[in-house]
C-alpha cells in the first residue's frame, strides 16, 4: 500500500516521464525514417510519383493480390518488384488521362463487353438462339450486388481492368495517329535501304596508337561528365564481399555414413526379452523378406516396387545393377548426394514394348473428335488398306501414321514409346507384348482400328535400394558455426584484414557490385535479401562486417563502397570515359599528323594499305574488314563521283576515302510500300516507347527498401 500511495503523489511526475519518453520515440523516428511536420512521410508511403504518394497499405493491398496470380512461382521481393513497377505504370498513365481528359462511359463499358468473348460467349448472358443478351448481363450483375457482395467486389475490379484498358487503348491511339510515316519517309527509307556507293579508303585506327602515351586528367574526365550528365546518373548502389562457409560432410562424415549402410547389409543378431533363448535374427538388406518395412526403418528411400527399364536407370551404373542375378546387391556407389547399395528383386524379360500405330477412328467409337464422319465398315476398309502400305514399306510407317492417324501421337508419327504391361488396352496390350519385334498387323479396340507395329522390347527389373544422403554431422556443423565465428570476430576488429585474413586461412573472397536497394540474388549464394538490406541500413558504414546465417551455412559480409544516387563519381565514371577521350586525342593527333597528305602517302606513312569497299549503304553502315562506320558511309552517300574527303574522324579509326563509284536506286511510282512498312514497325513501340518516355521525366521516389 506504500508503494501506490507514492506513486499517487508522483502521478504529475511520471506523466511527465512518459510524456519525455514518447516525445524522443517520435523525434527518433522522424530523423531515422526521414518523417517531418507537412512532409511526406517515409513511414506510411512506399513511394511517391510526380508528387502523388503511394501508400503503404494500399500497395499491401495490391501486394495480396498480385499472390493469388504470381503463387508460390515468385518470392516476395520478386512480387514487391512486379508490382511496384505496375504502380509507376498505372500512376504515371492515370495522370496523363487526368491532363488529358480521357474518360470511358458506362455505355463505352458495355459496347466493350459486347466486343468480349469472355461475355459474349457466357451461357448466363445469352439468349434462346446464343447472342449475347444485355439485359441478362445487366440483371446478373445486378443480382450479384444484392445477393453476393464478394462476387460483385469481383466484378467491380474486372470492370476497373476494362475501363483501364479502354482508355489505354484511346491514349496510345491518339499518339500513333501523330507518329504514322508519309510517302516521303517511306521513300527515303527505299532510298537508305537501296542507294549504293562504292569507295576506296585508307585507314589509321586508334590500337596504332598505345593507351600508355595518352594521359587523361581528372578535370577532362569531370568536363565531359558535364557536358553528358545523362550518360552518367546511376541508382543508389552498394559493393560487398563475403567469405561463404558452406555447410558440407566431411571425409569422416562420409566414411560414416559408408560404414553404417555396410552394416546394414548383413544379419545381425539381436537380444528379444520374449525369446526363450534371448536371441533373434534381425535380418539385414540381403535378405530381408519384407523389404518395404526395412527400408522404412533405415534408409532416405522407400521400397519402390514398380518395374523399371535402362532407361530411367543412372547411366553409369545402369549395366552393373541389370548384370545382377535376383538377390544379388551391387554396391556402394555414389549418386548426386547419396551413398547406395541396390538389390534385384526381380527380373521380367520383355516387360516393356516400344510401339507406333495409325488409329482409324469412326463415328461412335470412344474418344471420336466429333469431326470424324465415317462408318465403323468404312473405318476396317480404309485400315485394310493402310495396314496393306505399312507392310509393303515398313520405312514409311511414321509417315503414313502423320498423314492419316486419327490419335493424338500422329505428329510424332505414331510412336507411342516404351510401355509396360496393362497399360494399353487388353486388345492392344496382348498384340504388343504376344507378337515379336518387327510385327505389323491390324488390332480392334473401342477407339477404332489400329495398324499396330511393334518396334522393340526390353527387360524391366524390380530393384530395392538402401540410401543415405550425405549430410554433415552434428560435430562438423558446430565446427563450421565456431570457424564462421572465429572468423567474423577476428577481422571485426581490423576489417582492413578482410581480405589478407582470408587469404591466410585458404577462403575464397566472392565480390558483389552496384547492388541495387531492391536486389535479392547474390552470386554464389542466392536469394540473400537480408543481406542486401544491411548493405543499405542507414546505420551499415563502409568497413562494417556481419555473419549471416544462411539455410546451408554462414555469409560473412563486409560493405566495401557506397553509390549515392544520381551523378556518378569521377572514379566510377572513368571506365567508360577514359576510352572516349583517349579515343578522341588519338583522332586529334592522328588527324593532326596527316594532315595534307594524299591517300597513298597516308597509308605509306602509317604502315597501312589502300582498302575498297562497294556497295556501301547508309540503312547498314558497315565496312567489311573495319566495322561499324555510320560517319563514314553518311560522309561518303553526300560526296560526288571522284570527290576524295578530309580526313574523318570514325568509330575505329580515321579514315580519308574517295568516291569509286555511286548507284542509285530505280525510281518507284509509289512508295507507300515502305510508308506502311515503317507504321507497321512503329504501331508495337508506341506502348513502350512512351511509357520509358514518361517514366524518364517523372519525379519519382521509391521508399521500397524501407518496408521490404
Amino acid at each position: 500500500m506504500a508503494i501506490l500511495e507514492n506513486i499517487r503523489k508522483r502521478t504529475t511526475v511520471l506523466i511527465l516521464i512518459i510524456g519525455m519518453a514518447l516525445f524522443a520515440f517520435v523525434i527518433s523516428d522522424v530523423l531515422t525514417r526521414g518523417g517531418g511536420l507537412g512532409g511526406g512521410n517515409i513511414g506510411s508511403t512506399v513511394g511517391e510519383i510526380n508528387g502523388e504518394d503511394i501508400g503503404i497499405d494500399a500497395f499491401r493491398q495490391q501486394m495480396e493480390a498480385a499472390q493469388g496470380t504470381f503463387g508460390a512461382s515468385a518470392t516476395s521481393t520478386q512480387m514487391v518488384n512486379r508490382v511496384w513497377d505496375q504502380t509507376v505504370r498505372n500512376t504515371l498513365l492515370d495522370q496523363e488521362f487526368e491532363r488529358l481528359g480521357i474518360e470511358i462511359q458506362q455505355d463505352q463499358i458495355m459496347n466493350l463487353i459486347r466486343t468480349n468473348p469472355t461475355f459474349t460467349q457466357n451461357p448466363n448472358f445469352q439468349d434462346a438462339d446464343g447472342n449475347f443478351d444485355e439485359d441478362a448481363f445487366r440483371n446478373t450483375i445486378s443480382d450479384l450486388r444484392l445477393n453476393s457482395p464478394a462476387q460483385y467486389a469481383q466484378w467491380l475490379q474486372t470492370e476497373e481492368a476494362l475501363m483501364r484498358a479502354a482508355k489505354e487503348q484511346t491514349y496510345f491511339d491518339l499518339i500513333r495517329a501523330g507518329i504514322g510515316a508519309t510517302l516521303k519517309e517511306g521513300e527515303w527509307d527505299y532510298r537508305m535501304s537501296n542507294d549504293k556507293v562504292d569507295i576506296s579508303y585508307v585507314r589509321v585506327p586508334y590500337t596504332s596508337i598505345p593507351d600508355s602515351t595518352i594521359s587523361v586528367s581528372k578535370e577532362e574526365i569531370a568536363a565531359y561528365m558535364k557536358e553528358h550528365e545523362a550518360d552518367f546518373k546511376q541508382e543508389a548502389a552498394r559493393d560487398i564481399r563475403y567469405v561463404y562457409f558452406r555447410e558440407s560432410a566431411s571425409e569422416a562424415d562420409e566414411q560414416k555414413i559408408q560404414d553404417d549402410l555396410a552394416a546394414l547389409l548383413e544379419d545381425e543378431e539381436v537380444f528379444d526379452a520374449t525369446a526363450k533363448d534371448s536371441t533373434r535374427v534381425e535380418y539385414g538388406f540381403r535378405n530381408a523378406t519384407d523389404m518395404a518395412a526395412f527400408l522404412d526403418r533405415n534408409s532416405d528411400t522407400p521400397y519402390d516396387t514398380t518395374y523399371i527399364s535402362r532407361r530411367v536407370m543412372p547411366a553409369q551404373f545402369a549395366d552393373s545393377i541389370l548384370n545382377l542375378q535376383v538377390g544379388e546387391v551391387y554396391g556402394p556407389y555414389k549418386e548426386n548426394n547419396t551413398y547406395k547399395y541396390t538389390r534385384m528383386m526381380g527380373r521380367k524379360a520383355d516387360g516393356a514394348v516400344k510401339a507406333s500405330h495409325i488409329l482409324i477412328a469412326y463415328q461412335g467409337a470412344q474418344r471420336a473428335n466429333p469431326t470424324v464422319t465415317r462408318t465403323q465398315e468404312e473405318a476396317k476398309t480404309r485400315a485394310q488398306e493402310l495396314l496393306q502400305q505399312a507392310r509393303e514399306n515398313e520405312g514409311n510407317f511414321a509417315q503414313l501414321a502423320r498423314d492419316n492417324s486419327d490419335g493424338p501421337s500422329a505428329p510424332q508419327g505414331g510412336d507411342l514409346g516404351f510401355f509396360q504391361e496393362g497399360i494399353m488396352t487388353p486388345a492392344f496390350n496382348d498384340f504388343a507384348f504376344g507378337n515379336p519385334v518387327g510385327t505389323i498387323d491390324l488390332v480392334e479396340t473401342e477407339f477404332g482400328y489400329h495398324i499396330v507395329k511393334v518396334d522393340a522390347k526390353e527387360d524391366v527389373v524390380q530393384i530395392a535400394t538402401l540410401s543415405r544422403n550425405i549430410e554433415p554431422s552434428e560435430e562438423t556443423i558446430n565446427a563450421l558455426f565456431t570457424e564462421a565465428t572465429s572468423f567474423e570476430m577476428s577481422v571485426a576488429e581490423s576489417p582492413e584484414t578482410f581480405g589478407g585474413i582470408s587469404e591466410e586461412n585458404g577462403y575464397s573472397v566472392r565480390p558483389v557490385n552496384k547492388i541495387k536497394a531492391m536486389d535479392e540474388n547474390l552470386p554464389g549464394i542466392g536469394a540473400q535479401r537480408r543481406i542486401v538490406q544491411w548493405a543499405f541500413n542507414r546505420d551499415t558504414e563502409i568497413g562494417d562486417i556481419r555473419r549471416f546465417d544462411l539455410s546451408d551455412g554462414y555469409a560473412v559480409a563486409q560493405l566495401t563502397a557506397t553509390y549515392r544516387e544520381g551523378l556518378m563519381a569521377t572514379e566510377d565514371a572513368s571506365v567508360q570515359v577514359l576510352p572516349i577521350l583517349r579515343r578522341e586525342k588519338k583522332a586529334a593527333q592522328i588527324i593532326a599528323a596527316n594532315a595534307g597528305k594524299d591517300m597513298q602517302t597516308i597509308a605509306a606513312d602509317n604502315n597501312v594499305q589502300v582498302s575498297t569497299a562497294t556497295a556501301l549503304n547508309i540503312k547498314s553502315p558497315t565496312i567489311p574488314a573495319a566495322g561499324r562506320e555510320p560517319l563514314v558511309i553518311g560522309t561518303a552517300m553526300s560526296m560526288e563521283q571522284g570527290a576524295t574527303s578530309d580526313l574523318i574522324e570514325g568509330e575505329t579509326g580515321v579514315f580519308k576515302i574517295q568516291i569509286t563509284g555511286k548507284q542509285a536506286a530505280p525510281e518507284m511510282t509509289n512508295y507507300a510500300p515502305y510508308a506502311t512498312s515503317l507504321n507497321t514497325a512503329l504501331g508495337p513501340r508506341v506502348t513502350t516507347g512512351v511509357y520509358e518516355a514518361l517514366k524518364s521525366k517523372a519525379d519519382i521516389e521509391d521508399n521500397r527498401s524501407d518496408f521490404y
